[in-house]
């Protein structure tokens, strides 16, 4: 009968160590069939769709999957490799934005904030990579409300 218990103990704590798995469950996705020589990390389900803005001067690569994972990354000529100045200038971005509500961490090249509309919070993120010629811009999907906890699970996704 202990060795029983033993057993299932066991593969107790191993199922529950798989759905813990470091990760989040996420596999690498790359990019660069889509034009963005990049590699990040997502559900192993997500749909990957690419396309071009503005007669191809924007590379526009949509990455949605389980647990309302979705990332938006868009790839253009980079202007300057300045990540402070390209990061200010998201931040000014955001800062616009009718219903931003405040930054909630901030690192070198990247940022996560809260936006309100009336007493409902939702978050987002951006992520800016100069890589060669291109500025990288990783942030959360256009459409959608997203938790802290799902804008930081897809900002570790994408970091370089």
């Amino acid at each position: 009968m202990m060795k029983k218990i033993f057993f299932f103990s066991l593969l107790a704590i191993h199922f529950a160590a798989c759905q813990n798995e470091p990760g989040g469950g996420l596999q690498e996705a790359d990019l660069l069939a889509y034009g963005i020589p990049v590699t990040i990390m997502a559900p192993d389900s997500a749909v990957i769709r690419g396309g071009d803005l503005g007669g191809g001067l924007i590379k526009d690569v949509t990455i949605r999957g389980e647990d309302n994972y979705y990332v938006q990354v868009f790839a253009t000529q980079a202007e300057t490799n300045d990540i402070a100045r390209l990061k200010a200038e998201q931040l000014a971005d955001v800062k616009s934005i009718r219903y931003f509500d405040k930054i909630v961490s901030e690192e070198e090249d990247g940022f996560i904030y809260q936006t309100m509309i009336d007493t409902t919070a939702s978050y987002g993120f951006r992520y800016i990579v100069v890589q060669g010629d291109l500025q990288i811009t990783f942030q959360t999907g256009l459409l959608g409300t997203f938790s802290q906890e799902e804008v930081e699970r897809m900002y570790q996704a994408v970091q370089q």
